[in-house]
């Protein structure tokens, strides 16, 4: 989410707070039992006490009743007894080579019975296979207990090596042949070009989820309706096999006009990117695709893959066809079909299966170019490939919330507390997940999360990967303000995304920017998560507050200059960035002040460039500018870091001024619609941006520095 300057925030202790402003002692015991927080501390010397609304909604959408003292006593009183009876918890983790501390708790004697996803039965835990198996305990005295049990690798191997990627959003990306918006055939060459010219590692993108349908769509690609599956909007239409079949070459000729139209009103007529636009085109051809029958060999595979999906694959098509007919948010569809499972749906599901079809076979073309872009990456030398973000949650109207009701928390939303950022808090807008519907599931939807994106991605960055420890819930109608912190099984979360990435072969990153409460960042570099460093937030702390110099930044991370939430590198050296925020009403300071502290932080970490001997031309030759060399400069500080993984902003080679994204602004910015441009804000293609010389000098330097 909105990058922030790295600041650890003490975890919760509910023992520590005063007697003032605390909500009765059970209410508040209830709620620890339940892992709802009953404060929060946004700075190390202050605690927030949750109000009782808070405490007392999060409990409601966990299904525990609190309407009345007396209420509140009997759940007290069930869950002590829940907790003091149970022989196992819903889920059990067991880290291979390791005995799982739920069962060393077990009476003496209790016997095992392990079922395992290969069906397999076993007696004990030692030597299981990776997996997620059932787990049934009978103790001496008769009692038995049932569970989930994770078994995964202790960690994820270390990468090998240090590798540089590109990152960049991708629909800002266009080459000459996209329909207005960059694609996955711009996502393949971008990466067989970096890969087998520059030596690049990986390319990162944005979330590439399927949007929430309707016109206006919500830009942002962190507002999704499924994470589970991509959006179409970002096939490359001539690499449908079938497309080169379709018979009306007259409807064929004028949509590929209407693409270029599209394309030139952003590349040559600087418009912004209209993604409404260029959905419509795509799906005016793809109607025409699917009248193309499949050759034998592309059934057999379209047949694989709606078995493999499966019943969320139907869900997901069946959702898109009913939003053809009643529109994008389920919550105001007639009252039998916000239920996926009624007869009602079914009903709908079988008189639309013509159209559900449709989105099915959308779902799988778009499935097979992002396993050719991985594959042309991996062919074009990369260790990594292509990296996938993971966002945070999902569109409270969307197919995911529509299909997995049962998991996500009725009437509350994610966000982020208030803190010395942001005095008001932050409300995303995205509904959580139920930490206890996913334990007593075996975590079964975000395993199959994991699972899908898994297949085409080399290294998956997971967006505030602090939410798998815990969220800050903020009741619908109510401002964050009255929100509070819930607890997930981190144990499990994070054994069950070990698993899936060994099991794949792939890199995690977790994006560990903002308010990290302790022990967070070293449990996920313990099982082998990498973090996430930003240059400029990365200074002493702890001490006078300087720029950290290269050797003391840890290694296990993905070190980049800037994200798609921060300014360009060139933005924040000219101190443009204040600028913008300035013309767009978002300073809270006065502009000379803001200037001041722009320049005197940019002016520490040049200080500390040139100290270091890095402010230079590239190797042999000169930059054409100042700001070149100091963009130069900033990268080969991150390589003088023991960073595994070194991420450059795509937009940054050209000198880039523009954000993709501002936060805190709507209709005030063009958030997540401007194409990538030079300094000037000419739109720059794909083909220019590979003919560079000022992309290839910072490559040479990326290159060529660890040869010095």
């Amino acid at each position: 989410m909105t990058g922030q300057r790295s600041a650890e925030a003490p975890a919760e202790d509910p023992e520590d707070e005063g007697p003032e402003g605390l909500p009765p002692d059970d209410l508040s015991r209830l709620a620890e039992l339940h892992g709802v927080a009953t404060s929060y501390q946004p700075s190390a010397d202050r605690t927030v006490p949750s109000s009782a609304t808070a405490l007392t909604l999060a409990l409601a959408a966990l299904g525990v009743d609190t309407s009345t003292p007396a209420a509140v006593a009997a759940a007290l009183a069930a869950r002590e007894r829940e907790l003091r009876e149970r022989l196992l918890p819903p889920t059990v983790v067991c880290w291979s080579g390791a005995e799982p501390e739920a069962l060393a708790a077990l009476p003496t004697g209790t016997r095992l019975r392990i079922e395992t996803e290969q069906g397999e039965t076993r007696t004990d835990v030692g030597q299981l296979p990776p997996g997620v198996h059932r787990l049934t305990v009978t103790t001496p005295g008769g009692r038995t207990a049932t569970s989930h049990l994770v078994v995964a690798p202790p960690r994820l191997p270390t990468p090998s090596g240090r590798s540089y990627g590109l990152l960049v959003q991708l629909y800002s990306l266009l080459s000459r042949r996209s329909w207005g918006m960059g694609d996955l055939g711009d996502l393949a060459e971008l990466a067989a070009w970096a890969g087998r010219a520059l030596g690049a590692g990986f390319v990162q993108v944005n979330p590439l989820h399927a949007a929430v349908p309707g016109a206006p769509t919500d830009p942002s690609p962190y507002r999704p309706s499924s994470r589970r599956f991509p959006d179409p909007v970002h096939l490359r239409i001539e690499d449908v096999p079938e497309f080169a079949y379709v018979e009306d070459r007259e409807r064929v000729r004028r949509l590929l006009e209407r693409a270029g139209r599209l394309r030139e009103a952003v590349l040559e007529k600087s418009e912004l990117i209209d993604r409404d636009a260029v959905w419509e085109a795509k799906r005016e051809a793809l109607e025409l695709v699917r009248e193309v029958p499949l050759g034998p060999g592309r059934r057999a595979a379209y047949v694989d893959f709606l078995a493999r999906e499966g019943q969320a694959l139907e869900d997901h098509a069946t959702w898109c066809a009913l939003a053809e007919a009643h529109g994008s948010d389920w919550q105001r569809w007639p009252a039998g079909l916000r239920d996926p499972r009624s007869p009602e749906t079914d009903r709908a599901r079988r008189e639309l299966m013509d159209r559900v079809d449709f989105h099915c076979r959308l779902a799988w073309l778009t499935d097979t170019q992002l396993t050719a872009a991985q594959r042309a990456a991996r062919e074009a030398g990369m260790p990594v490939g292509i990296v996938h973000d993971l966002a945070v949650g999902v569109h409270p109207g969307g197919a995911d919330a529509w299909a997995q009701q049962e998991y996500f928390a009725a009437g509350m939303s994610v966000g982020a507390p208030p803190d010395a950022f942001n005095a008001r808090g932050q409300d995303w807008g995205l509904p959580p997940w139920r930490p206890d519907r996913l334990a007593e599931s075996g975590y079964e939807p975000y395993r199959r999360l994991l699972r899908a994106l898994f297949r085409y991605a080399g290294a998956l960055r997971i967006d505030h990967v602090m939410g798998l420890f815990r969220l800050w819930w903020v009741p619908q109608g109510q401002p964050p303000t009255e929100g509070t912190y819930v607890r997930y099984d981190a144990e499990a979360m994070l054994a069950v995304l070990v698993l899936e990435a060994a099991r794949a072969g792939a890199v995690v990153i977790g994006e560990d920017l903002g308010t990290v409460e302790p022990g967070v960042r070293e449990r996920l570099r313990a099982r082998g998560v990498l973090g996430t460093s930003v240059l400029w937030f990365e200074r002493d702390w702890d001490g006078d507050g300087r720029p950290l110099p290269p050797e003391s930044w840890r290694a296990d991370c993905l070190a980049t200059a800037t994200t798609h939430d921060l300014p360009s590198t060139a933005a924040r050296l000219t101190g443009e960035h204040v600028e913008l925020r300035d013309s767009l009403g978002l300073l809270t300071r006065p502009l000379e002040q803001e200037r001041a502290e722009a320049s005197a932080d940019t002016g520490e970490w040049l200080a500390l460039l040139s100290r270091l001997g890095l402010l230079r031309g590239t190797h042999g030759g000169r930059c054409d500018s100042e700001e070149e060399a100091e963009i130069q400069a900033v990268h080969r500080f991150l390589l003088r870091t023991p960073a595994r993984m070194v991420g450059v902003w795509l937009p940054d080679g050209v000198g880039d001024r523009r954000p993709q994204n501002l936060p805190g602004t709507w209709d005030q910015y063009p958030n997540w619609r401007l194409p990538i441009a030079d300094a000037e804000g000419r739109p720059v293609t794909l083909e220019e941006l590979a003919g560079s010389a000022r992309v290839w000098a910072l490559a040479e330097v990326l290159r060529g520095e660890r040869h010095e």
